[in-house]
């Protein structure tokens, strides 16, 4: 279906600011969820366009964003703080756009550390969380855990995670910090890497996106239908 552009003024500590993002909202919609993009790629990433109209088909409504660093055409990410002040500023448009239906947060690897971590700061209160892909520690370097704010979060979350991510070896590590959580699932993808790519198995960013949307879509629908535990 078609998404339409939106601007999102957000407040920085530096100044204000706009960002880019797309809008999609399907008939009988149910649902808006806010997607962030990863660290190295923008919302119209493939994986995210196929992920969004997954969710579309599904009856749920997409607010895709852009993140200030690289609206500004630069490519790491700026300070936490300002991603934080996105994802307010992202609901609060959020709300005015689909006024009658629930915000969800959703974000591929960095998007969705950030969702987590303006949750935990109470700059956003969604209905739910998604991690596709959560990056809890650089490859390769499980001391440089990303997981201390993770217990203060209320809200339901769901770890969508490749088993071959390295961002997440070792699994106990993993295990552990999803334990430490109020309220968290993980949805296994068996043999994916950190974007959810199989070796051996060739397929488009934009199909696999689609193919973790049922995943997304099942656990809403259930945790919807029940309180947070």
């Amino acid at each position: 279906m078609p998404e339409h552009d939106v601007r999102i003024p957000v407040a920085l500590p530096t100044g204000p600011v706009e960002v880019s993002a797309l809008y999609g909202r399907p008939d009988g919609a149910w649902a808006l969820i806010a997607v962030a993009h990863g660290a190295g790629a923008g919302m119209r990433h493939p994986f995210l366009t196929g992920f969004s109209g997954g969710l579309q088909s599904a009856g749920v409504a997409t607010l895709r964003f852009t993140f200030p660093y690289l609206e500004a055409g630069r490519r790491m990410p700026g300070p936490a703080p300002h991603a934080i002040a996105t994802w307010a500023a992202v609901q609060a448009v959020g709300a005015e756009l689909a006024e009658d239906l629930a915000f969800w947060a959703a974000g591929k690897s960095y998007g969705g550390r950030m969702a987590s971590m303006a949750a935990a700061e109470s700059a956003i209160d969604p209905a739910g969380l998604v991690y596709l892909g959560y990056p809890l520690h650089p490859p390769g370097s499980p001391d440089k855990v990303r997981s201390a704010h993770l217990p203060s979060i209320g809200q339901p979350q769901l770890f969508v995670e490749g088993s071959k991510d390295p961002f997440i070896d070792p699994h106990e590590q993993f295990a552990q910090a999803v334990a430490s959580c109020q309220d968290a699932e993980v949805a296994w993808v068996d043999g994916g890497g950190h974007s959810f790519e199989v070796k051996g198995r060739k397929r488009a960013a934009e199909e696999v996106g689609a193919d973790v949307a049922p995943i997304v879509i099942e656990w809403m629908r259930r945790r919807r239908q029940r309180p947070a535990a």
